[in-house]
């Protein structure tokens, strides 16, 4: 069985596009990750994310166990060390220590970076991914109460950041 001392950490590339949009699919599908209803192409989610910061986890046979990557929050200035990331682990895998191998490794990536601030959205039935993120040091900064309409429900999306301790 895997664990999380069993993964490895690599860089998320086009080698592993299948899996990764079919875990993102996964979890879409599921309802309680995202307000998207459908993955998107490759091209559009590998020019939508920070290549220096995405991660797969691996299982000793390459298999995608899950996936994490960022988006810039804006291009002003002001932002330049202020990321949004979005982590997903296939369903089989949870429960495993993934998400936390990936959380791990995408911090250490973006205090390299320079990046003092991680920040995600995550809706509130979530509370797996709650955990996983409060174990990694991110905080509730609030919530944004019905925010968006999701598959006919107006649905309320929980605030976390981290702030890098290294990084003022």
């Amino acid at each position: 069985m895997t664990t999380a001392d069993t993964v490895t950490i690599a860089p998320l590339t086009r080698v592993h596009a299948d899996e990764a949009l079919a875990i993102y699919q996964a979890g879409i599908d599921e309802g309680n990750a995202t307000f998207e209803t459908t993955a998107p192409a490759w091209a559009e989610f590998d020019a939508a994310k920070l290549p220096e910061h995405r991660f797969a986890a691996l299982d000793a046979d390459g298999t995608v166990l899950g996936w994490i990557a960022a988006t810039k929050v804006s291009d002003r200035r002001a932002y330049a060390g202020v990321v949004e990331h979005s982590v997903y682990v296939r369903p089989a895998a949870r429960g495993r220590g993934v998400a936390g191998r990936l959380l791990g490794a995408f911090v250490e990536s973006t205090e390299a970076a320079g990046i003092w601030t991680i920040q995600s959205g995550i809706f509130p039935e979530n509370t797996a991914s709650l955990a996983v993120h409060a174990r990694a040091g991110f905080r509730v900064i609030g919530t944004r109460e019905r925010i968006g309409c999701h598959r006919g429900v107006w649905r309320d999306v929980v605030l976390l950041e981290r702030r890098s301790p290294r990084i003022s």
